[in-house]
């Protein structure tokens, strides 16, 4: 089911009225009608799938407890490894087996060795599996590392796995925030969800009017990428970082706003990265929750910054290699996260990772200083040529767009492959940025104007943008549903 369809706008207020109406006075019932819920919204793709969610869900569970209960270290880490075997074992097998399989036979194949028979299988990836396995994960290493104490509820462990909002494509959320949300009484709160549907309203702007109004414009461009000029190429891979932004960040905004309809508040997920100033900035800023999730159980546990430069280099390399492997099955991804690496590394041995933690414009200055127009817009353009290995299909076109690129440097107007005019993306766009730039300070209130009428004039515009660019004959999926 998607936010972004008819079936959701029914579905969501059905839920709402009759979470808040029948089962506002037990918890554990609250619970479980919401769990039910959330396997009625995930098995509207695939109700088989169901299994494997269930099936993650009882061994953390499990593991949990008995890695609680356990006094010796080494049992302790031996349920530990049985939660990280079993959830990585099931994200390998139905993300990674055939890329597995295909580069195992591309490799023997230099040698000279030919397979004739294919081992490849027809393996369907359920949504959101990267997602919920990570959240599993996370709760058996916080136990582990003391850092939480299990719950005995398995409803309310379930739901935690389960959350609808954020189950197909996060935020990756941790127990000591969200479980604990669930396992606690909640009051209906009037303006939280009106903040809510403020979220909603925005984030569903973003999908609509940004992701997917460019979207034909990006796979034109790079599915076509031998015929056009530079001037073209630098437009569809430009376009495509506000696309994969629009999409990412507005699916974020979306499940976070539904989740305070439900008096939960998730964390944070986008916190307007196209203003970053260095490359360090821009992950504190982008897929908060999974650059959260490495930092604590990846690369602290390798030594964080807390070893040799040279120890630390190698565990910064280490975390952006697997960020690009999680994201998809493919070199190209791993390439992508390559070069992130690169981007990252000299930063870090200047010192700069950590400069930058508040907003570009201070509180007492409406406009960035020329300095700080440049970094952003130099971080921007390595950020967005990275983006030419995230968006193709293989690193054999990666290449060939870079190839095209450069060999073929020539100007020409764009003609939209519908037939719209491209002036008109031009100032949506830059009206989107200057919007986004005055709301910079928080990532949680899109819509926040002291005169009501300046409000209801912004709701009128954004709902009316939302109908006028609604296409129903384009793909309206999100993109990291792929991932």
């Amino acid at each position: 089911m998607l936010f972004n369809s008819l079936d959701f706008f029914i579905f969501l207020p059905v839920v709402f009225v009759i979470y808040w109406l029948l089962f506002n006075k037990n918890l554990k019932l609250q619970n479980f009608f919401i769990l039910m819920a959330s396997y009625v919204f995930y098995g509207m793709w695939d109700w088989r799938f169901l299994f494997l969610i269930l099936a993650s869900t009882i061994v953390d569970f499990i593991v949990g407890q008995f890695i609680y209960n356990n006094e010796s270290k080494i049992l302790k880490k031996r349920w530990l490894w049985i939660s990280i075997v079993f959830n990585i074992g099931l994200l390998g097998f139905f993300k990674y087996y055939n890329f597995f399989i295909d580069s195992w036979i591309d490799l023997v194949t230099i040698f000279g060795y030919e397979i004739k028979s294919s081992w490849t299988l027809r393996i369907i990836l359920p949504v959101g599996i990267s997602f919920y396995t990570f959240q599993t994960m996370s709760y058996s290493l916080d136990i582990y590392y003391k850092r939480l104490t299990p719950t005995k509820d398995f409803i309310s462990f379930a739901t935690f796995v389960s959350f609808f909002p954020q189950l197909v494509a996060g935020p990756i959320e941790r127990a000591s925030n969200l479980l604990s949300q669930i396992t606690t009484k909640r009051k209906f709160n009037y303006t939280q969800c009106k903040e809510g549907l403020k979220l909603i309203i925005w984030g569903l702007f973003k999908k609509v009017v940004i992701a997917d109004s460019i979207a034909p414009i990006v796979d034109d461009v790079f599915a076509n990428y031998q015929n056009y000029p530079a001037s073209t190429l630098i437009l569809g891979v430009t376009l495509f970082s506000f696309q994969v932004y629009g999409d990412f960040s507005g699916y974020s905004d979306i499940a976070i706003g539904t989740s305070k309809l439900f008096g939960i508040e998730l964390m944070s997920n986008f916190k307007f990265p196209n203003f970053s100033r260095n490359v360090a900035e821009y992950w504190q800023r982008w897929h908060v929750s999974l650059s959260t999730w490495f930092r604590h159980y990846v690369y602290i546990p390798l030594g964080g910054s807390r070893v040799s430069k040279l120890k630390s280099v190698r565990n910064i390399i280490i975390i952006f290699l697997v960020s690009g492997f999680w994201h998809g099955a493919n070199w190209t991804f791993i390439v992508w996260g390559a070069i992130h690496a690169v981007l990252y590394i000299p930063v870090f041995l200047m010192g700069r990772n950590r400069i930058y933690m508040n907003n570009v414009v201070s509180e007492n200055r409406w406009f960035p200083s020329i300095k700080e127009i440049s970094q952003i817009l130099l971080t921007f353009s390595l950020i967005t040529f990275s983006r030419v290995f995230f968006r193709s299909e293989s690193i054999t076109d990666a290449f060939g767009f870079l190839k095209q690129l450069y060999s073929n440097f020539s100007f020409e107007i764009y003609e939209h492959p519908l037939g719209y005019r491209m002036i008109d993306y031009f100032i949506l766009l830059t009206l989107f940025i200057l919007y986004e730039f005055r709301i910079r300070r928080d990532e949680r209130a899109p819509f926040k104007f002291k005169s009501k009428i300046i409000r209801f004039i912004a709701y009128a515009l954004v709902i009316l943008a939302m109908l006028l660019f609604f296409d129903d004959n384009i793909d309206r999926s999100f993109i990291y549903f792929q991932f």
